[in-house]
């Protein structure tokens, strides 16, 4: 690649990571809900993700789901079921869960898993992998795998670090927050709502 292609290729991941979408929302979310920490966790699950989208571009998954329209469909609802469980699981949040608990928080590990699985559930990506990628790869280029893969990787990196700033700084309220368990579980409600709002978006989206 040369300086152009990979400072167009910078540029415009750039601008499709600050996009608000699927991934932005949980982040922030998670962040405001639980602190700065759980934000950086989400962000860093997110990004694991899309290494797993970058392998399974470089495994023609997203050829695949682009040609099935059953795979597809299976992989959206798996990715939109899991989506609204979260939402489920924030909406029966009660106040004094919150106060008890003094959060109402999952661990890191379990935020950072829960930001992988929302972003490998979610086919989309899976295609925008493939149809994103392959437009900064040379037709006579020697190892266009290996250059899907790098680009793949650059884009999670990426991700990573505009996602977790963004989480970091979210996190500033969660203090403020979490001394106010009423307004948390308004919070909590939302966030829940969001979430299975943009499950039900998943369901009704269509391939590319």
């Amino acid at each position: 690649m040369t300086e152009a292609q990979i400072f167009l290729f910078v540029v415009t991941s750039l601008i499709v990571i600050i996009t608000p979408g699927q991934d932005m929302v949980l982040v922030m979310s998670r962040s405001v809900a639980q602190g700065s920490k759980a934000g950086v966790a989400t962000a860093a699950g997110v990004s694991t993700g899309l290494l797993g989208h970058t392998a399974l571009a470089g495994f023609g998954l997203g050829a695949l789901l682009r040609a099935s329209e059953m795979l597809f469909v299976a992989v959206k609802v798996i990715g939109a079921v899991y989506l609204f469980y979260l939402g489920a699981k924030l909406l029966r949040t009660r106040q004094e869960e919150l106060e008890l608990s003094g959060a109402g928080s999952s661990s890191l590990r379990a935020l950072f898993v829960q930001g992988a699985i929302s972003n490998l559930a979610n086919p989309k990506i899976a295609i925008f992998y493939l149809a994103f990628l392959p437009q900064f790869i040379e037709a006579d280029a020697l190892h266009p795998t290996s250059m899907l893969l790098a680009l793949g990787v650059a884009f999670a990196v990426l991700t990573f670090i505009v996602k977790a700033p963004i989480g970091y700084g979210a996190g500033a309220l969660s203090s403020w927050m979490r001394a106010r368990p009423k307004i948390q579980v308004w919070l909590h409600r939302i966030s829940g709502g969001v979430l299975i709002a943009l499950s039900m978006r998943l369901v009704l989206e269509r391939r590319l």
